[in-house]
Protein backbone atom coordinates (compact mmCIF):
# COMPACT_ATOMS: atom_id res chain seq x y z
CA UNK A 1 0.00 0.00 0.00
CA UNK A 2 1.82 3.15 -1.55
CA UNK A 3 1.00 6.69 -1.87
CA UNK A 4 -0.35 9.61 -0.25
CA UNK A 5 -3.92 10.19 -1.66
CA UNK A 6 -7.23 9.85 -0.06
CA UNK A 7 -7.97 6.58 -1.84
CA UNK A 8 -5.75 4.96 0.30
CA UNK A 9 -5.96 3.56 4.30
CA UNK A 10 -5.30 6.65 6.35
CA UNK A 11 -2.69 7.36 8.46
CA UNK A 12 -3.70 7.00 12.09
CA UNK A 13 -1.95 9.56 14.69
CA UNK A 14 -2.81 9.10 18.19
CA UNK A 15 -1.74 11.67 20.61
CA UNK A 16 -2.32 10.71 24.35
CA UNK A 17 -1.83 13.05 27.08
CA UNK A 18 -1.38 11.99 30.63
CA UNK A 19 -3.76 13.14 33.52
CA UNK A 20 -4.84 16.11 31.80
CA UNK A 21 -8.96 16.87 32.41
CA UNK A 22 -12.03 18.05 30.39
CA UNK A 23 -11.97 21.50 31.43
CA UNK A 24 -7.46 22.05 30.90
CA UNK A 25 -7.77 23.18 27.15
CA UNK A 26 -9.26 26.08 25.69
CA UNK A 27 -11.17 24.77 23.78
CA UNK A 28 -13.03 22.71 26.41
CA UNK A 29 -13.43 26.60 28.55
CA UNK A 30 -10.32 26.81 30.16
CA UNK A 31 -9.45 29.66 32.14
CA UNK A 32 -5.83 31.31 32.34
CA UNK A 33 -4.16 28.74 30.03
CA UNK A 34 -3.61 29.18 26.28
CA UNK A 35 -3.87 26.38 24.01
CA UNK A 36 -3.78 27.75 20.80
CA UNK A 37 -2.55 24.08 18.89
CA UNK A 38 -4.99 22.09 20.30
CA UNK A 39 -8.03 25.19 19.88
CA UNK A 40 -6.84 25.00 16.33
CA UNK A 41 -7.12 21.21 16.22
CA UNK A 42 -10.67 21.20 17.89
CA UNK A 43 -11.96 23.91 15.24
CA UNK A 44 -10.41 21.88 11.98
CA UNK A 45 -11.56 18.77 12.85
CA UNK A 46 -14.55 17.79 15.46
CA UNK A 47 -14.33 18.11 19.22
CA UNK A 48 -16.16 15.37 21.91
CA UNK A 49 -18.13 16.05 24.72
CA UNK A 50 -18.81 12.57 25.46
CA UNK A 51 -16.13 10.70 25.54
CA UNK A 52 -14.53 8.33 28.16
CA UNK A 53 -11.50 6.75 28.93
CA UNK A 54 -12.07 3.39 30.17
CA UNK A 55 -10.64 4.06 34.08
CA UNK A 56 -9.87 7.08 36.17
CA UNK A 57 -6.44 5.65 36.28
CA UNK A 58 -3.45 5.71 33.64
CA UNK A 59 -2.59 1.75 33.07
CA UNK A 60 -6.33 0.56 32.92
CA UNK A 61 -6.90 3.15 30.38
CA UNK A 62 -3.64 2.41 28.13
CA UNK A 63 -4.74 -1.15 28.02
CA UNK A 64 -8.31 -0.57 26.91
CA UNK A 65 -7.08 1.45 23.92
CA UNK A 66 -4.73 -1.26 22.81
CA UNK A 67 -6.73 -3.87 23.33
CA UNK A 68 -10.54 -3.21 22.92
CA UNK A 69 -11.16 -4.86 26.45
CA UNK A 70 -12.93 -3.47 29.15
CA UNK A 71 -9.71 -3.23 31.89
CA UNK A 72 -12.20 -4.65 34.67
CA UNK A 73 -12.03 -7.90 32.50
CA UNK A 74 -8.43 -8.20 32.97
CA UNK A 75 -7.46 -8.72 36.73
CA UNK A 76 -3.72 -7.20 36.36
CA UNK A 77 -4.98 -3.96 34.56
CA UNK A 78 -4.33 -1.93 37.54
CA UNK A 79 -1.71 0.83 38.22
CA UNK A 80 1.86 -1.13 37.55
CA UNK A 81 4.90 -1.10 39.54
CA UNK A 82 7.87 0.14 37.30
CA UNK A 83 9.45 -3.42 37.15
CA UNK A 84 5.41 -5.22 36.49
CA UNK A 85 5.09 -7.87 33.83
CA UNK A 86 2.98 -7.01 30.90
CA UNK A 87 -0.43 -7.77 31.12
CA UNK A 88 -1.14 -7.86 27.38
CA UNK A 89 -1.33 -11.67 27.08
CA UNK A 90 0.97 -13.54 23.98
CA UNK A 91 -2.30 -13.76 21.89
CA UNK A 92 -4.40 -10.91 22.74
CA UNK A 93 -5.41 -8.92 19.62
CA UNK A 94 -3.76 -5.21 20.23
CA UNK A 95 -5.04 -2.05 17.65
CA UNK A 96 -1.01 -2.69 16.46
CA UNK A 97 -0.92 -5.99 15.98
CA UNK A 98 -4.78 -5.76 13.49
CA UNK A 99 -3.66 -2.93 11.43
CA UNK A 100 -0.53 -4.83 10.44
CA UNK A 101 -2.97 -7.09 8.75
CA UNK A 102 -3.45 -4.01 6.54
CA UNK A 103 0.06 -3.50 5.95
CA UNK A 104 1.08 -0.77 8.71
CA UNK A 105 4.06 -0.25 10.07
CA UNK A 106 3.68 0.92 13.76
CA UNK A 107 5.56 2.35 16.75
CA UNK A 108 4.64 3.37 20.11
CA UNK A 109 6.77 6.65 21.52
CA UNK A 110 6.48 7.74 24.89
CA UNK A 111 4.62 6.38 28.41
CA UNK A 112 4.42 2.83 28.64
CA UNK A 113 3.32 1.57 31.75
CA UNK A 114 1.22 -1.60 30.58
CA UNK A 115 4.26 -3.63 31.71
CA UNK A 116 7.82 -5.14 30.55
CA UNK A 117 9.40 -8.48 30.34
CA UNK A 118 7.42 -12.19 32.04
CA UNK A 119 8.50 -12.03 35.54
CA UNK A 120 11.95 -10.44 36.37
CA UNK A 121 13.54 -8.39 33.91
CA UNK A 122 17.13 -8.09 33.45
CA UNK A 123 17.35 -4.61 32.08
CA UNK A 124 20.81 -4.93 31.46
CA UNK A 125 19.96 -7.94 28.40
CA UNK A 126 17.33 -8.01 26.10
CA UNK A 127 13.72 -7.27 27.73
CA UNK A 128 11.23 -9.85 27.02
CA UNK A 129 8.03 -9.51 26.16
CA UNK A 130 7.92 -5.76 24.86
CA UNK A 131 5.86 -3.51 23.05
CA UNK A 132 7.90 -4.92 19.87
CA UNK A 133 6.02 -8.65 20.83
CA UNK A 134 2.29 -7.03 21.29
CA UNK A 135 1.90 -5.74 17.60
CA UNK A 136 4.53 -2.31 17.59
CA UNK A 137 7.07 -2.44 15.13
CA UNK A 138 9.10 0.23 16.67
CA UNK A 139 9.37 1.35 20.29
CA UNK A 140 11.28 4.08 22.31
CA UNK A 141 9.55 4.40 25.67
CA UNK A 142 9.51 5.10 29.24
CA UNK A 143 9.08 1.77 31.29
CA UNK A 144 6.18 3.25 33.69
CA UNK A 145 5.89 6.76 34.57
CA UNK A 146 8.11 9.55 35.13
CA UNK A 147 7.39 9.05 38.93
CA UNK A 148 8.68 5.56 38.85
CA UNK A 149 12.27 4.14 38.37
CA UNK A 150 13.89 2.99 36.08
CA UNK A 151 14.50 6.35 34.77
CA UNK A 152 15.77 5.15 31.59
CA UNK A 153 14.30 4.75 27.87
CA UNK A 154 14.12 1.70 26.45
CA UNK A 155 14.27 0.77 22.78
CA UNK A 156 12.57 -2.08 20.89
CA UNK A 157 13.99 -4.37 23.78
CA UNK A 158 17.25 -2.99 25.34
CA UNK A 159 17.56 0.14 27.45
CA UNK A 160 19.38 3.04 25.74
CA UNK A 161 22.67 4.54 26.13
CA UNK A 162 23.41 1.63 29.36
CA UNK A 163 27.05 1.39 30.01
CA UNK A 164 27.95 -2.73 30.70
CA UNK A 165 30.04 -1.69 33.41
CA UNK A 166 27.61 0.03 35.58
CA UNK A 167 24.47 -2.47 35.39
CA UNK A 168 20.65 -1.65 35.90
CA UNK A 169 19.12 -2.52 38.88
CA UNK A 170 15.51 -1.75 40.01
CA UNK A 171 13.22 -2.86 43.02
CA UNK A 172 10.05 -2.31 44.34
CA UNK A 173 10.74 -3.74 47.76
CA UNK A 174 9.46 -2.18 50.71
CA UNK A 175 12.99 -1.04 52.05
CA UNK A 176 15.75 0.17 50.15
CA UNK A 177 18.06 -2.62 49.23
CA UNK A 178 20.63 -0.48 48.24
CA UNK A 179 22.65 1.04 50.89
CA UNK A 180 23.82 3.55 48.88
CA UNK A 181 21.21 5.13 46.90
CA UNK A 182 20.46 8.13 47.93
CA UNK A 183 16.26 8.25 49.00
CA UNK A 184 14.17 11.64 49.58
CA UNK A 185 12.98 9.98 52.54
CA UNK A 186 16.66 9.67 54.23
CA UNK A 187 18.05 12.54 52.34
CA UNK A 188 15.27 15.50 52.46
CA UNK A 189 18.54 18.01 52.30
CA UNK A 190 19.32 16.59 48.60
CA UNK A 191 16.36 17.14 47.00
CA UNK A 192 15.13 19.97 44.30
CA UNK A 193 11.60 18.98 44.29
CA UNK A 194 10.17 18.01 47.71
CA UNK A 195 7.58 15.03 47.64
CA UNK A 196 3.76 15.56 49.97
CA UNK A 197 2.98 11.56 50.31
CA UNK A 198 5.21 8.91 51.09
CA UNK A 199 4.98 7.13 47.92
CA UNK A 200 7.33 9.48 46.23
CA UNK A 201 10.14 9.48 48.64
CA UNK A 202 12.22 6.75 47.06
CA UNK A 203 15.53 6.78 44.99
CA UNK A 204 16.42 10.53 44.24
CA UNK A 205 16.93 10.63 40.17
CA UNK A 206 18.03 14.37 39.07
CA UNK A 207 17.11 16.04 42.31
CA UNK A 208 13.55 14.14 42.41
CA UNK A 209 12.74 11.50 44.97
CA UNK A 210 10.74 8.48 43.09
CA UNK A 211 8.60 5.58 43.44
CA UNK A 212 10.96 2.62 43.73
CA UNK A 213 14.60 2.15 44.33
CA UNK A 214 17.41 1.76 41.40
CA UNK A 215 21.46 1.54 41.32
CA UNK A 216 23.37 1.76 38.50
CA UNK A 217 22.43 2.87 34.96
CA UNK A 218 23.70 6.13 35.60
CA UNK A 219 24.48 6.90 31.68
CA UNK A 220 21.21 5.91 30.68
CA UNK A 221 19.63 8.05 32.87
CA UNK A 222 17.12 10.36 31.21
CA UNK A 223 17.21 14.41 31.73
CA UNK A 224 13.62 15.26 32.93
CA UNK A 225 13.90 18.58 31.05
CA UNK A 226 14.83 16.98 27.69
CA UNK A 227 12.23 14.26 27.80
CA UNK A 228 9.94 16.58 25.20
CA UNK A 229 12.01 17.29 22.44
CA UNK A 230 13.52 14.04 22.83
CA UNK A 231 10.00 12.10 22.38
CA UNK A 232 8.98 14.62 20.15
CA UNK A 233 12.10 13.36 17.70
CA UNK A 234 11.55 9.81 17.51
CA UNK A 235 7.66 10.42 16.74
CA UNK A 236 8.75 12.96 14.04
CA UNK A 237 11.54 10.52 12.70
CA UNK A 238 8.77 7.54 12.36
CA UNK A 239 6.45 9.93 10.53
CA UNK A 240 9.11 11.07 8.17
CA UNK A 241 10.25 7.68 7.52
CA UNK A 242 7.21 5.77 6.94
CA UNK A 243 5.26 8.83 5.12
CA UNK A 244 5.12 6.86 1.89
CA UNK A 245 2.37 4.13 3.26
CA UNK A 246 -0.28 4.12 5.81
CA UNK A 247 1.43 3.74 8.98
CA UNK A 248 0.15 3.75 13.04
CA UNK A 249 1.90 6.26 15.60
CA UNK A 250 0.89 5.87 19.34
CA UNK A 251 2.58 8.89 20.80
CA UNK A 252 1.88 8.99 24.37
CA UNK A 253 2.99 11.72 26.15
CA UNK A 254 3.71 12.42 29.36
CA UNK A 255 2.71 15.66 30.58
CA UNK A 256 1.01 16.88 32.53
CA UNK A 257 1.86 13.92 34.48
CA UNK A 258 4.09 14.65 37.67
CA UNK A 259 7.18 15.44 37.93
CA UNK A 260 6.23 18.32 36.30
CA UNK A 261 10.06 19.89 35.31
CA UNK A 262 9.02 21.38 31.77
CA UNK A 263 11.67 22.25 29.17
CA UNK A 264 14.18 25.56 29.15
CA UNK A 265 11.42 27.20 26.77
CA UNK A 266 8.05 26.49 28.88
CA UNK A 267 9.29 26.92 32.19
CA UNK A 268 7.61 29.85 34.09
CA UNK A 269 5.87 30.54 30.90
CA UNK A 270 2.79 30.33 32.96
CA UNK A 271 0.66 31.47 35.32
CA UNK A 272 0.17 28.09 37.12
CA UNK A 273 3.73 26.93 38.16
CA UNK A 274 4.65 23.77 36.60
CA UNK A 275 1.42 22.06 35.52
CA UNK A 276 0.37 24.87 33.49
CA UNK A 277 3.97 24.75 32.24
CA UNK A 278 3.90 21.51 30.88
CA UNK A 279 0.26 21.86 29.60
CA UNK A 280 1.88 24.82 27.54
CA UNK A 281 4.56 22.61 26.70
CA UNK A 282 2.40 19.63 25.21
CA UNK A 283 0.25 22.19 23.63
CA UNK A 284 3.29 22.70 21.57
CA UNK A 285 4.15 18.97 21.08
CA UNK A 286 0.54 18.89 19.29
CA UNK A 287 1.27 21.92 16.92
CA UNK A 288 4.55 20.29 16.22
CA UNK A 289 2.93 17.12 15.20
CA UNK A 290 0.30 18.72 12.72
CA UNK A 291 3.02 21.03 11.49
CA UNK A 292 5.10 17.95 10.50
CA UNK A 293 1.97 16.32 8.69
CA UNK A 294 1.11 19.33 7.09
CA UNK A 295 4.52 19.58 5.52
CA UNK A 296 4.78 16.16 4.53
CA UNK A 297 1.41 16.82 2.23
CA UNK A 298 -0.07 13.85 4.52
CA UNK A 299 -3.02 16.37 6.38
CA UNK A 300 -5.72 14.76 3.42
CA UNK A 301 -5.42 11.68 4.74
CA UNK A 302 -4.14 11.31 8.27
CA UNK A 303 -6.27 11.16 11.24
CA UNK A 304 -5.24 12.29 14.46
CA UNK A 305 -7.01 11.81 17.30
CA UNK A 306 -5.95 13.64 20.67
CA UNK A 307 -7.42 12.45 24.57
CA UNK A 308 -6.27 12.14 28.10
CA UNK A 309 -5.92 9.00 29.88
CA UNK A 310 -8.32 9.80 32.84
CA UNK A 311 -9.06 13.25 34.84
CA UNK A 312 -6.93 15.77 36.04
CA UNK A 313 -5.23 15.61 39.46
CA UNK A 314 -3.24 18.74 40.99
CA UNK A 315 -1.71 17.51 43.96
CA UNK A 316 -0.11 14.11 42.86
CA UNK A 317 3.06 13.60 45.24
CA UNK A 318 5.03 15.92 45.01
CA UNK A 319 4.93 19.93 46.24
CA UNK A 320 4.85 21.99 42.86
CA UNK A 321 2.33 24.50 43.96
CA UNK A 322 -0.52 23.33 41.53
CA UNK A 323 -3.40 23.61 43.76
CA UNK A 324 -1.75 26.80 45.02
CA UNK A 325 -1.70 28.84 41.94
CA UNK A 326 -4.47 27.13 40.12
CA UNK A 327 -6.49 30.33 40.73
CA UNK A 328 -10.66 30.31 38.89
CA UNK A 329 -9.11 27.35 36.75
CA UNK A 330 -11.29 24.38 36.59
CA UNK A 331 -9.30 21.60 35.45
CA UNK A 332 -12.31 19.28 35.06
CA UNK A 333 -14.01 21.94 33.72
CA UNK A 334 -17.94 21.50 35.07
CA UNK A 335 -17.47 17.89 35.65
CA UNK A 336 -17.47 16.65 39.35
CA UNK A 337 -14.32 14.48 40.51
CA UNK A 338 -10.85 14.44 39.26
CA UNK A 339 -8.45 11.17 38.53
CA UNK A 340 -9.03 8.53 40.68
CA UNK A 341 -12.78 8.97 41.33
CA UNK A 342 -16.29 7.46 40.00
CA UNK A 343 -17.32 10.91 39.17
CA UNK A 344 -17.47 11.54 35.48
CA UNK A 345 -14.40 13.72 36.12
CA UNK A 346 -12.42 10.96 36.43
CA UNK A 347 -13.27 9.25 33.02
CA UNK A 348 -14.50 11.66 30.82
CA UNK A 349 -11.61 13.32 28.95
CA UNK A 350 -11.43 16.42 26.29
CA UNK A 351 -11.30 14.17 22.59
CA UNK A 352 -10.40 16.36 19.40
CA UNK A 353 -10.11 14.47 16.14
CA UNK A 354 -8.34 15.81 13.16
CA UNK A 355 -7.90 15.19 9.69
CA UNK A 356 -8.75 17.61 6.99
CA UNK A 357 -9.68 14.95 3.86
CA UNK A 358 -11.74 12.87 6.13
CA UNK A 359 -13.23 14.63 9.63
CA UNK A 360 -16.55 16.31 9.56
CA UNK A 361 -15.75 19.44 11.44
CA UNK A 362 -17.84 20.71 14.54
CA UNK A 363 -18.93 19.71 18.11
CA UNK A 364 -20.25 15.70 18.94
CA UNK A 365 -22.78 14.71 21.66
CA UNK A 366 -22.30 11.12 20.22
CA UNK A 367 -21.37 8.75 23.03
CA UNK A 368 -17.76 7.20 22.99
CA UNK A 369 -15.31 5.46 24.81
CA UNK A 370 -11.81 4.89 23.92
CA UNK A 371 -12.06 1.01 23.87
CA UNK A 372 -13.79 1.56 20.75
CA UNK A 373 -10.57 3.09 19.38
CA UNK A 374 -9.68 -0.67 18.04
CA UNK A 375 -12.74 -1.64 16.18
CA UNK A 376 -13.08 1.84 14.75
CA UNK A 377 -9.77 2.59 13.58
CA UNK A 378 -9.18 -0.98 11.98
CA UNK A 379 -12.63 -0.39 10.49
CA UNK A 380 -11.20 2.53 8.46
CA UNK A 381 -8.22 0.47 7.31
CA UNK A 382 -10.10 -1.54 6.37
CA UNK A 383 -9.20 -4.82 8.39
CA UNK A 384 -12.42 -7.26 9.55
CA UNK A 385 -12.22 -8.47 12.66
CA UNK A 386 -14.59 -11.23 14.58
CA UNK A 387 -16.96 -10.92 17.27
CA UNK A 388 -14.58 -11.95 19.72
CA UNK A 389 -11.35 -10.09 18.44
CA UNK A 390 -13.25 -7.00 18.88
CA UNK A 391 -14.52 -7.98 22.04
CA UNK A 392 -15.92 -4.89 24.02
CA UNK A 393 -14.87 -2.10 21.27
CA UNK A 394 -17.82 -1.47 18.53
CA UNK A 395 -16.81 -0.07 14.92
CA UNK A 396 -17.90 3.54 15.43
CA UNK A 397 -15.40 4.90 13.08
CA UNK A 398 -18.09 6.99 10.98
CA UNK A 399 -19.54 9.11 14.90
CA UNK A 400 -15.29 8.94 15.39
CA UNK A 401 -15.24 11.14 12.20
CA UNK A 402 -17.72 13.65 12.73
CA UNK A 403 -20.13 12.73 10.23
CA UNK A 404 -22.77 10.49 12.29
CA UNK A 405 -23.66 11.98 15.84
CA UNK A 406 -25.02 8.25 16.76
CA UNK A 407 -22.50 6.67 19.24
CA UNK A 408 -23.01 4.01 21.75
CA UNK A 409 -26.19 2.91 23.85
CA UNK A 410 -24.25 2.99 26.84
CA UNK A 411 -20.25 2.26 28.43
CA UNK A 412 -18.79 1.15 31.63
CA UNK A 413 -16.16 3.02 33.28
CA UNK A 414 -13.82 2.09 36.44
CA UNK A 415 -12.73 4.61 38.94
CA UNK A 416 -9.39 3.58 41.53
CA UNK A 417 -9.54 -0.15 42.49
CA UNK A 418 -11.77 -1.35 38.73
CA UNK A 419 -15.07 -0.23 40.91
CA UNK A 420 -17.10 -0.10 37.48
CA UNK A 421 -20.37 2.71 36.78
CA UNK A 422 -22.55 2.52 33.96
CA UNK A 423 -22.59 5.37 31.53
CA UNK A 424 -26.45 4.96 29.88
CA UNK A 425 -27.91 7.80 27.43
CA UNK A 426 -28.50 10.48 29.84
CA UNK A 427 -27.98 8.85 33.05
CA UNK A 428 -25.16 7.45 34.97
CA UNK A 429 -25.28 4.79 37.75
CA UNK A 430 -22.72 4.38 40.44
CA UNK A 431 -23.63 1.26 43.05
CA UNK A 432 -22.85 1.15 46.37
CA UNK A 433 -19.40 1.34 46.45
CA UNK A 434 -17.54 0.99 50.17
CA UNK A 435 -14.70 3.59 51.21
CA UNK A 436 -13.48 7.00 52.05
CA UNK A 437 -15.44 9.85 50.29
CA UNK A 438 -12.13 11.43 49.33
CA UNK A 439 -8.88 10.12 48.07
CA UNK A 440 -6.31 9.67 50.01
CA UNK A 441 -5.00 13.10 50.86
CA UNK A 442 -5.82 14.79 47.20
CA UNK A 443 -8.98 16.17 48.10
CA UNK A 444 -10.42 14.61 45.25
CA UNK A 445 -14.46 13.27 45.93
CA UNK A 446 -14.11 9.31 44.86
CA UNK A 447 -17.44 8.43 44.61
CA UNK A 448 -17.66 5.82 47.22
CA UNK A 449 -20.73 5.80 48.89
CA UNK A 450 -22.92 3.08 50.95
CA UNK A 451 -25.77 4.56 48.83
CA UNK A 452 -26.82 3.68 45.42
CA UNK A 453 -26.35 6.97 42.94
CA UNK A 454 -28.16 8.10 39.73
CA UNK A 455 -27.33 11.18 37.99
CA UNK A 456 -29.45 12.86 34.92
CA UNK A 457 -26.69 14.65 33.43
CA UNK A 458 -28.51 16.00 31.09
CA UNK A 459 -29.89 18.71 33.15
CA UNK A 460 -27.00 17.95 36.32
CA UNK A 461 -23.47 17.72 34.55
CA UNK A 462 -22.07 18.09 37.95
CA UNK A 463 -23.57 15.48 39.32
CA UNK A 464 -25.13 17.38 42.45
CA UNK A 465 -28.40 15.44 42.74
CA UNK A 466 -28.96 11.71 43.48
CA UNK A 467 -31.87 10.81 42.26
CA UNK A 468 -31.87 7.29 43.20
CA UNK A 469 -35.06 7.48 45.04
CA UNK A 470 -37.02 9.40 42.74
CA UNK A 471 -36.23 7.02 39.56
CA UNK A 472 -36.03 3.30 41.16
CA UNK A 473 -36.96 1.57 38.02
CA UNK A 474 -34.41 4.02 36.23
CA UNK A 475 -31.99 2.08 38.96
CA UNK A 476 -33.18 -1.12 38.50
CA UNK A 477 -32.42 -1.10 34.78
CA UNK A 478 -29.47 0.24 34.69
CA UNK A 479 -28.08 -1.86 37.58
CA UNK A 480 -29.08 -5.04 35.60
CA UNK A 481 -27.59 -4.03 32.52
CA UNK A 482 -24.30 -3.27 34.52
CA UNK A 483 -24.68 -6.61 35.93
CA UNK A 484 -25.26 -8.19 32.37
CA UNK A 485 -21.96 -6.32 30.98
CA UNK A 486 -19.54 -7.55 33.68
CA UNK A 487 -20.98 -11.45 33.21
CA UNK A 488 -19.68 -11.25 29.73
CA UNK A 489 -16.44 -12.93 29.04
CA UNK A 490 -14.82 -12.62 25.93
CA UNK A 491 -12.91 -15.51 24.40
CA UNK A 492 -10.10 -13.70 22.35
Amino acid sequence: MTGTGVGRAPNIIVLYADDLGYGDLGCYGAQGLATPHLDAMAAEGVRFTNLYATAATCTPSRYSLLTGSYPWRNPRAKILAGDAPMIIGPKELTLPRALKRAGYPTAVVGKWHIGLGDGKIDWNGEIRPSPVDVGFDESFIMAATNDRVPCVYVKDRRVVGLDPSDPLEVSYAKENPFPEVLTGRAHPERLAMAHSDRQHWDTIVNGVPRIGFSRGGKAATWNDETMTEEFLARAKDFITRRKDEPFFLYFALHQPHVPRLPSAGFKGVSAMGPRGDVILELDWVVGEVLAQVKALGLAENTIVVFSSDNGPVLNDGYLDQAAELNGAHRPAGPLRGAKYSLFDGGTRVPALVWGPGRVKSGVSDALLSQVDFLGSFTALAGVELSASELADSLRLDRALLGHSPAGRDHLVVEGFGAKTVLRQGRWVYLPAHPGAPLFGDKAIESGNSSQVQLYDLEVDIGQLWNVASERPEMVSALRNRLEDEMAKRQKR
